[in-house]
């Protein structure tokens, strides 16, 4: 079974913020639960079911909304699941966008490697649905996934998700750590299952940076690297019974810029070069990751 963030605990009994309920229905319109042109339930049904505050929906449904996924947010009436964007070969694309296809296409050679510089696994997490349901119903059987992932220590000091206001207590810190830990750990169960149900060597090893990647990178299977930007913004988030106000940036947002080896020297140099810089890291400044 692929685990959702629905399913994965937190902290306990606590009610979820916009953002963990904009990836719980993120998830059920990836996987197929709710499907292009189906409207939603409305914000009433949807914080009676979640139990949450109306102004989280809205804040869970206008993040849908920017992501492409929700059309009609602010119309009245429920929204309906959009229709997918069309990929265009050669074009910078949103993260959840871009990555699912590249990393489905991925699983369909016999030794996956994927590395990745992120801050929560989030995007990553939610792309990897398609590939995996794949692989547990036999469509696709690589013998080997190997997945590195890179992401800011417990004890870093970001550069953002931060207080707009600083306080010695950082609750913006703590939420960032907590969603961090429950991403990571979703992650590498769902990737840890293929190994039990179809029997695929999977090696998933998460290590620690001790500064926030201003970039998010994806080296697939030696033969691309997809690159983005984290972009920064002023919002606010409902976290602890109070309204956060933060600059934070939306990774799942970010447009990806592709690099292909086959696509020429300027390319396939800098999917070398990003490779070089990832293994630098990884052997050098990085330390083990705990998922606690």
């Amino acid at each position: 079974m692929v685990v959702t963030q629905e399913n994965a605990s937190v902290n306990g009994s606590r009610r979820l913020s916009a953002q963990e309920l904009a990836d719980i229905l993120r998830e059920r319109i990836r996987g197929g639960d709710l499907k292009a042109g189906d409207r939603l339930p409305t914000q009433a049904e949807l914080a009676e079911e979640f139990k949450v505050e109306r102004g989280t929906v809205r804040q869970a449904l206008r993040a849908l909304q920017e992501d492409g996924l929700l059309t009609n947010v602010s119309k009245g009436s429920p929204p309906r699941i959009a229709e997918p964007a069309p990929v265009r070969a050669g074009e910078a694309q949103p993260a959840m966008a871009a990555l699912g296809p590249r990393l489905t296409k991925a699983f369909s050679a016999p030794r996956v490697r994927v590395d990745v510089v992120c801050h929560t696994s989030e995007t990553l997490m939610l792309a990897l649905s398609e590939p995996l349901r794949l692989i547990h119903e036999g469509h696709i059987r690589p013998e080997s996934i190997d997945f590195r992932v890179l992401m800011p220590s417990r004890n870093a000091k970001l550069a953002f998700p931060v207080l707009v206001e600083e306080e010695e207590d950082d609750p913006v810190h703590r939420r960032w750590l907590q969603m961090r830990n429950a991403h990571a750990q979703v992650l590498e169960h769902n990737l840890r299952a293929v190994r039990t149900t179809r029997h695929v060597d999977v090696r998933v090893t998460f290590r620690t940076l001790p500064y926030s990647p201003p970039v998010k990178l994806y080296l697939i299977n030696g033969d691309e690297a997809l690159i983005g930007y984290y972009m920064l913004t002023r919002r606010a988030e409902e976290y602890e019974g109070r309204t956060l106000e933060m600059y934070d940036a939306l990774g799942a947002q970010s447009l990806l810029f592709s690099f292909l080896k086959r696509a020429g020297r300027r390319d396939a140099t800098f999917v070398e070069e990003s490779q070089k810089w990832f293994d630098a890291l990884w052997d050098t400044i990085t330390s083990d990751m705990a998922l606690t």
